[in-house]
């Protein structure tokens, strides 16, 4: 076995102990059962309850956005956040090259195309700098809006993503979208629980959404959220995610064409009892990342990443960097520890080299490329960080 192998799994093995270790599973041991037990019992199953407003309030606290809004799932929440920012079919939206698929997906859900953009070693988001170069050089302003030379299309839009839940330079980026008049979505799908100077990740764009799906630091089985500090376009996106429907006590009257987003009561229960213990496991996640920091200190080969300057990170997901660019030494780690029970994973595939998107403008990828090449992600989840803390036996 390569010594960088062999070291890097002997350092995991210290902080996470024998057996095995999954990659990120959910841990329900707070108010779940009962909270999703009441729904049963009351009836109040889908998407209208008391569960739902409940939700939505514990993520106005702790985010401190002004409105929320609960939907079936992070990709329809990206999709609905691009259309309230004003994307129109036709449009180029620029999205980092470093992400998942469904950052793109959305895009391409509102009939827009990716334009695909790298990212920096420091936080894993957005290079800031390289993109404002590319737009002086390939764009041009007419009309107060942005057009691609090269395409003609107009660029409407920046899809800042907080990768693994590390802060990406989101206030750049705002910055970055005002000098060329884009509309900043941020996808904070990862980072329930981060901040960048004090400030929540997801109340930075115009609007924005975090997920909730299985893997995520709080799950709601599958989930979304819409976030955003324009009270009109909250209550636009309330009105579209349930139907467009005009309240009323009987009467089914829709006034455009709407979509069926909400977030049932069920799934939103489960999220309250998860909410609860939010705090606890940040505590415990951010405590597992200082444990792997330590304990790839003497590991030659390898770094662990960690949050930017002036960030808190959620560590959803803890990533090791192997120094050398070779995919088939990451290739070969990923084999030996999933070999030996430890579920690793590599960084998603880029989006240029997905089939859809290999035809969309892109820049240069150079950095994305490098980084997606050595990034592996290790066993992060709640219950793997408490079990590694419990005392273990001694022979």
């Amino acid at each position: 076995m390569n010594g960088v192998i062999s070291d890097t799994i002997s350092a995991i093995r210290s902080v996470i102990g024998s057996g095995q270790a999954l990659l990120h599973t959910p841990t329900f041991d707070g108010n779940e059962l009962e909270y999703v037990s009441e729904c049963v019992s009351t009836g109040w199953v889908s998407s209208v309850g008391s569960f739902v407003t409940r939700f939505e309030q514990m993520l106005r606290e702790i985010t401190g956005a002004q409105r929320v809004v609960a939907c079936s799932n992070g990709t329809s929440a990206l999709f609905l956040s691009l259309k309230l920012a004003g994307v129109e079919p036709g449009d180029e939206v620029l999205v980092p090259a470093l992400t998942f698929v469904a950052t793109a997906n959305a895009v391409c859900h509102c009939g827009a195309v990716p334009y695909l953009v790298d990212v920096e070693a420091d936080t894993l988001g957005i290079d800031c700098a390289k993109l404002r170069s590319e737009l002086a050089s390939s764009t041009r302003v007419v009309g107060g809006h942005t057009y691609n030379r090269k395409s003609g299309r107009r660029v409407s839009a920046i899809v800042p993503m907080h990768c693994f839940g590390h802060p990406c330079a989101v206030d750049e980026i705002v910055s970055l979208a005002e000098e060329f008049n884009l509309q900043v979505v941020e996808d904070a799908a990862e980072s329930l629980g981060s901040t960048r100077e004090g400030r929540h990740t997801g109340t930075f764009g115009r609007v924005s959404i975090i997920s909730f799906n299985g893997n995520k630091i709080v799950t709601t089985g599958g989930g979304g959220a819409i976030l955003t500090n324009d009270a009109e376009l909250g209550d636009r996106a309330k009105h579209l995610t349930t139907t467009a429907k005009l309240p009323h006590a009987w009467k089914f009257f829709h006034d455009e064409v709407g979509y069926n987003l909400r977030m049932p009561n069920l799934n939103a229960a489960l999220g309250c009892g998860q909410l609860e213990q939010l705090d606890r496991f940040i505590a415990v996640k951010r405590n597992l990342a200082r444990r792997y920091i330590d304990a790839m200190r003497d590991v030659a080969g390898v770094s662990v990443f960690t949050e930017p300057r002036g960030c808190k990170s959620n560590y959803w997901l803890n990533a090791i960097l192997i120094d050398e660019n070779d995919l088939n030494l990451r290739d070969a780690m990923l084999k030996e520890t999933n070999e030996q029970s430890i579920m690793t994973r590599p960084a998603w595939e880029l989006m240029h080299q997905l089939p859809m998107f290999q035809s969309c403008p892109r820049i240069d990828l150079s950095q994305a490329e490098s980084l997606q090449s050595r990034l592996v992600n290790l066993p992060s989840g709640v219950s793997v960080a408490e079990r590694s803390l419990k005392p273990r036996a001694h022979n």
